[in-house]
């Protein structure tokens, strides 16, 4: 038994999970009206988002080159790809969403009454449903990838 093997496996799951979280609370958060508080919370709740998905990256790497099935069987596996692809889709559809929440945020803080631009909003909403989508994904791949589905 290697112990190194399912601590990585424990962290990488449970940090996985909490970015799950992250993006359904932002979903939840953006759907209503967005008051100064909202705007502070959603910030807050972003820079969380890209320290868990930091995070999953480097225990990643750590599984990559320490788990049990060795560094060639992710390699070589087309699933592995799918699934950090669809990763990456995910990190790249959340920029926008991101920059627009500093943004409204500054704005609020500088002027009490600001109120984020409709367009701007149903905007995010998309970027941020896209991402939900595309990260069904990732444990769609994950588990056929753990079956040795995509392994030359």
């Amino acid at each position: 038994m290697d112990t190194t093997d399912l601590v990585l496996a424990i962290i990488h799951h449970l940090l996985v999970f909490s970015l799950a979280g992250i993006i359904g609370a932002e979903f939840v958060l953006i759907r209503g009206d967005l008051p100064a508080v909202t705007l502070k919370r959603l910030a807050g709740i972003d820079r969380h988002y890209g320290i868990i998905a930091s995070l999953i990256i480097i225990v990643g790497i750590g599984r990559v080159l320490w788990g049990l099935k060795g560094w060639e069987f992710y390699i070589y596996n087309w699933m592995f790809w799918a699934k950090m692809a669809a990763f990456g889709i995910v990190g790249l559809l959340s920029i926008i969403p991101t920059v627009r929440f500093i943004s409204w945020n500054r704005q609020a803080s500088a002027n009490p009454s600001f109120a984020v631009p409709a367009g701007e909003l149903a905007s995010v909403k998309t970027y941020i449903r896209a991402e939900a989508f595309v990260f069904l994904l990732i444990p769609v791949f994950a588990a056929a990838m753990a079956r040795g589905y995509g392994y030359q």
